[in-house]
């Protein structure tokens, strides 16, 4: 069983969605949260039973995940999508040429 409250690091899958401009849109939340109870849930797709439940989790990750955007503030200027993809894919070569 893996330790509780120790951080081992985010899924590479979720991008950081607040201090954007443009802001995050709902379609970037809701592929966020998809990726958090994929895996959370250990599933990429749910079987038929699951369904409902793994899309009923998402709807309110979602809504948790917009809410707390609205909510949190910051005095830093918003960052800037095409340099931070630019950093992600630098990191990115870094890593491929170990």
């Amino acid at each position: 069983m893996r330790p509780r409250g120790r951080l081992t690091g985010m899924c590479r899958n979720i991008k950081p969605l607040f201090n954007f401009e443009p802001p995050a849109t709902e379609d970037e939340v809701r592929a966020a949260a998809i990726q958090f109870v994929r895996k959370v849930s250990g599933s990429t797709r749910p079987s038929q039973a699951n369904t409902e439940a793994f899309e009923s989790a998402v709807q309110e990750i979602s809504a948790a995940t917009m809410r707390l955007l609205d909510a949190m503030v910051t005095q830093a200027p918003p960052k800037n999508r095409e340099e931070e993809a630019a950093k992600a894919r630098a990191k990115w070569q870094r890593r491929a040429q170990r």
